[in-house]
């Protein structure tokens, strides 16, 4: 009988079979069976039987025994047949068992053929998969030897990978080393490098990325690598370099032709300006006042657009700097206001300035960018404006300083506020406006006020006037002691057409305690007699030039001030004895400063910041009698320049060199002592800065005290303004020049070097 596990095959799984016939098994493999052991009982019985069989026919022969023998014959035959029996299975079993170890050892090496197919199938994939990703795979052994490398490496070498195995890098003109074993103190280490490869189509770059590892079980050092072609991105950075070098040589030249325009603009406009004010200081008849003044205001014109466009050209060049430092905004604000006032009241309109007495005396920000912004803001109110007024007001809100401009003039739309603060734009845009420019004052100022950390917007309504809001951080300002000076509730009366500015005279008295009333004329207050009385009337001086007999009708319907205040113009200087003959008490000047109507009011000191009343117009004085002439050297190559600070200087009283290079400025400065230089930047044979090395260097050898050099430049950057400063210069004067800021500067700098040597003598 036949062992059933001898029957057991493998099955094959014939659905699963590649292109080359080759098929995969799904196998359970049987249990392995137990070969038969051979008993030493049984190999002994057969020759037992046979010699008992043989025993048993002997016995019968000689004792005629038939029955014994024929029992024995037939148990020994029987044996016989048992163990013959047992003798084929054992021998069937072994044939079962040897077929069965056949089959199973068969079964094995297709399994084991199966597998290798199948890793030899993930093999090809996962090489296939490494090449379609485009990135180079690398495999080192400890001495750098290429183990494997995938086609992308061979490819690009232009040969097969197998070609590669067992070469080094350096071989095919990589150049990447091997890391040292010292480096591998945790047993790993992974380094990081761009590369260039020399492909067969060119040079190509590519970050590699390895990581050398040491087994841990039999200390082997392996490199495997990863890298990715950044050829690409090398050239976009090649290109971005040279972009980044041609963009800053591109602003150096732009720097060099804003120095260059300002110079050679400002250097005529300087002649232009400063000549118009020599001889608007001479005796001129009528018709040569009015020529002088046309030229002033046009040169004046030209001089503000050019300005606007350097200005923003600075900023489109990224050339805008500020230099924030403590400055008033009370005292710039009255500034700016007064010197405005004289186009206001050439067209009969109002220009008034309140300030807030919780207004800090200072703010961090840059007085002169500041400024601008203020006189473009205001300046563009006055300028639109043909009746009523300007009204200027500071205050604080929160941690910032809020300055509105309103104004009477035509108003603004949606339309002219969305473009308004845009380069070009105006708000009256049309071909037949009134008002000219280029448009670019509000743009300009928006840029200066957002850089400042601030903002400024408008608001109106068409027909109804605008309002120009700017607000700047304040929260660095400082406050001062202020003077108390109440009103205590004393009443005053405002007599005047001039809304604006009564408005922010009343807003004044307001704020200090008074009660302040304001009426465009009298005729309803001596119409009904018996009001009570005020304790201080203000005058407009336009409506006493009118009417002289104001205050006495006033007086005459009950209303008796105990203060009588005319307020005048810089014109109506001249009737100041015809005003105090008319009952007047003090006068005060339009626009009037909070600090002097408070003083007036009060009687009380003006705190020593405070500025005096607008003066109007002043001319250029000659010095008084005693007062101190200084040398001055005058360094300049421009004739026209020379003789505009020469003819201020003389005729202030001071003594004039006038040389016209830098090695002549240093030659003088060595013959004898100045006690102030002027010194042109630009001049021929020796420039400025050369020539104020050469003299503060001839001044250290000498031992002499330095002479103050200021510098005069028609290239107004700050940049230039501070390398002058750090050349050795004491001060920068910006051309056009003012004769009048150009003698004061002298005198204060001349003082200042007597000061010293005085001290020094002492």
């Amino acid at each position: 009988m036949l062992d059933k596990r001898a029957t057991n095959r493998p099955e094959r799984d014939t659905q699963n079979s590649d292109a080359q016939g080759r098929v995969r098994m799904r196998i359970t493999p049987p249990p392995l069976a137990h070969e038969p052991e051979a008993s030493p009982a049984r190999s002994l019985l057969r020759p037992a039987l046979v010699l008992a069989l043989l025993t048993l026919a002997a016995v019968t022969y000689f004792t005629h025994s038939s029955l014994t023998v024929a029992a024995g014959l037939v148990f020994i035959s029987l044996v016989t047949i048992y163990l013959m029996v047992a003798e084929l299975r054992d021998k069937g079993r072994l044939a079962s068992l040897i077929d069965e170890t056949a089959n199973r050892n068969r079964f094995e090496i297709e399994h084991l053929a199966d597998r290798m197919w199948e890793m030899q199938e993930s093999e090809e994939r996962f090489h296939e998969l490494i090449d379609a990703l485009g990135d180079i795979i690398v495999h080192r052994d400890r001495d750098g030897r290429i183990v494997y490398a995938n086609r992308v490496l061979s490819d690009l070498l232009g040969c097969r990978p197998e070609q590669l195995v067992g070469k080094k890098l350096r071989d095919v003109g990589v150049e990447i080393g091997v890391v040292p074993d010292s480096a591998f103190s945790n047993g790993e280490y992974l380094s990081s490098t761009d590369v260039v490869i020399r492909a067969k189509d060119g040079e190509r770059w590519f970050s590699w990325i390895e990581l050398s590892a040491r087994d841990k079980v039999n200390n082997a050092v392996s490199h495997r690598a990863i890298a990715r072609d950044i050829t690409a991105l090398k050239r976009a950075e090649e290109a971005a370099n040279i972009a980044r070098e041609r963009a800053e040589s591109a602003n150096q030249a732009k720097s060099r032709f804003l120095a260059t325009v300002s110079h050679e603009i400002r250097t005529p406009m300087n002649g232009i300006m400063g000549m118009a004010k020599l001889l608007a200081d001479t005796r001129l008849s009528p018709e040569q006042k009015t020529y002088v003044n046309a030229v002033s205001t046009s040169a004046s014109a030209l001089l503000a657009l050019i300005e606007d466009l350097l200005d923003y050209s600075k900023i489109e060049f990224g050339r805008f700097e500020l230099e924030a430092q403590e400055v008033s905004p009370r005292e710039l604000a009255e500034n700016v206001v007064e010197l405005l006032a004289p186009r206001a009241y050439a067209k009969s309109i109002g220009l008034g300035c309140h300030i807030d007495p919780q207004v800090p005396d200072t703010i961090r920000a840059d007085p002169g960018r500041l400024r601008q912004v203020m006189l473009n803001v205001i300046g563009n109110a006055v300028k639109f404006t043909e009746a009523g007024g300007v009204l200027v007001e500071l205050k604080l809100e929160g941690d910032m300083l809020r300055i509105d401009v309103t104004d009477t003039g035509p108003g603004l739309d949606e339309a002219d506020i969305g473009r308004l603060f845009e380069e070009f734009e105006q708000g009256d845009g049309t071909s037949t406006r009134k008002h000219g420019g280029a448009g670019l004052g509000l743009a300009i100022s928006r840029r200066i006020v957002e850089a400042m950390g601030g903002e400024i917007t408008a608001t109106g309504e068409r027909g109804k006037g605008s309002r120009f809001t700017i607000s700047l951080p304040a929260q660095k300002g400082r406050r001062k002691p202020q003077i108390v000076r109440t009103l205590n509730g004393r009443s005053c009366l405002i007599v005047s057409k001039n809304g604006m500015e009564a408005e922010a005279i009343a807003r004044t008295i307001t704020a200090h305690g008074g009660k302040p009333e304001i009426v465009p004329c009298i005729e309803h207050l001596v119409a009904a007699p018996g009001r009570a009385a005020y304790d201080v009337v203000f005058m407009d001086a336009e409506m006493e030039n009118v009417d002289a007999r104001l205050l006495k009708r006033l007086r005459g319907a009950g209303i008796r001030p105990s203060q009588a205040i005319i307020l005048i113009s810089p014109t109506d200087r001249g009737k100041l004895p015809r005003y105090r003959a008319a009952g007047y008490d003090a006068f005060l000047a339009r626009p009037v400063r909070g600090e002097t109507l408070m003083r007036v009011l009060t009687a009380a000191p003006v705190a020593a910041n405070a500025a005096p009343a607008g003066d109007g117009e002043r001319r250029i004085e000659t010095t008084a009698s005693g007062a101190t002439s200084f040398s001055v050297l005058i360094a300049e190559d421009n004739d026209i320049n020379a003789l505009l600070a020469r003819s201020a200087l003389t005729k202030s009283g001071h003594q004039v060199k006038v040389v016209g290079n830098g090695r002549a400025a240093v030659d003088a400065v060595q013959e004898r002592d100045f006690d102030v230089v002027l010194m042109d930047l630009h001049m021929p044979v020796m420039d400025g800065l050369d020539a104020i090395a050469h003299i503060r260097k001839f001044e250290e050898a000498k031992g002499k005290p330095p002479v103050p050099i200021l510098v005069l430049s028609a290239d107004g950057q700050e940049a230039t303004r501070k390398g002058v400063i750090s050349h050795g210069a004491t001060g920068f004067l910006t051309k056009p020049l003012d004769p009048q800021a150009l003698v004061a500067a002298v005198e204060r700098h001349g003082k200042r070097l007597e000061t010293e040597q005085h001290a020094a003598r002492s």
